[in-house]
């Protein structure tokens, strides 16, 4: 595990905010939810464990700014500095009693991600990552998978709920391509988690779209410092100004990318 003073910070923030998302998951049944949009709900839980979280990192680094799920975007007097939060990543899975959710937090430093942390509360899984530091589960030090061949992977992938119709085409057609390609493939319902599963090597890849910043941020430092390479769903070097990610070791990540720029009809040919 990383013990520098930086990870002191995130982690007992994050460990602080999951006791409240631990407890109110044992009583889901009972918690009071309101609805943002179709498919994609937002519960007090969610609102009260950001509340944590922003309280612990402004008191232990004030004048950093926030780009936050529930809250939007807080301005710091440090412009060099931003937290990049996901109080609840899954919070479907959270609703439905599926202990399959995360705190994610990312640390950018001048445009750069330099930290991660990716917690289940319902686990007390702690993934944690830092630049020039290396990334480790718990105490274990993590690396992505070593293999080649796309036609032994486990791929993990997102699928677009009701509220993303506009993306249901495509990405049939992305998962019909690799589907025929793939040892297998994956959905799990938290993208903070699909990707530390991508850097402790259990998936050899991973994409999705129609992402934010905050699903990614800490997953993407993971990934590089467990050996993976990172881009968008098209293979462009930032996934965090085009919301979706491609991320694996190097041959499967290559592997994935061409199955997804395959399953793209082509342009239809000009007619003179």
């Amino acid at each position: 595990m990383i013990r520098s003073a930086l990870m002191n910070v995130m982690t007992g923030a994050a460990i602080k905010a999951g006791r409240g998302l631990k407890r109110d998951f044992g009583e889901v049944e009972n918690l009071q939810v309101s609805v943002k949009g179709p498919g994609d709900f937002v519960s007090a839980a969610d609102k009260k464990a950001e509340k944590v979280i922003f309280e612990e990192l402004s008191r232990a680094r004030p004048g950093y700014g926030f780009l936050m799920e529930e809250s939007g975007e807080v301005e710091g007097s440090d412009k060099s500095h931003t937290w990049i939060i996901d109080p609840l990543d899954g919070t479907t899975n959270f609703l439905h009693g599926l202990p399959l959710f995360s705190i994610s937090i990312g640390l950018v430093r001048e445009g750069q991600i330099v930290a991660g942390l990716v917690y289940n509360p319902a686990t007390e899984d702690m993934y944690v990552a830092e630049k020039g530091q290396g990334a480790y589960h718990n105490n274990r030090r993590l690396r992505v998978a070593a293999r080649r061949d796309v036609s032994e992977a486990l791929i993990g992938c997102g699928v677009p709920h009701i509220g993303k119709s506009a993306e249901h085409a495509r990405f049939i057609e992305e998962f019909s391509a690799v589907m025929r390609a793939a040892g297998a493939i994956r959905r799990l319902g938290s993208a903070a988690l699909d990707l530390c599963h991508v850097a402790e090597g259990s998936y050899d890849c991973f994409w999705e779209r129609g992402l934010k910043a905050w699903d990614i941020a800490a997953g993407i430092v993971m990934i590089r410092e467990a050996g993976g390479f990172v881009t968008d769903a098209d293979g462009a070097a930032d996934p965090l100004s085009t919301c979706s990610i491609c991320a694996g070791n190097d041959s499967i990540h290559r592997a994935l990318l061409a199955l997804l720029k395959k399953s793209r009809p082509a342009a239809p040919a000009r007619q003179d």
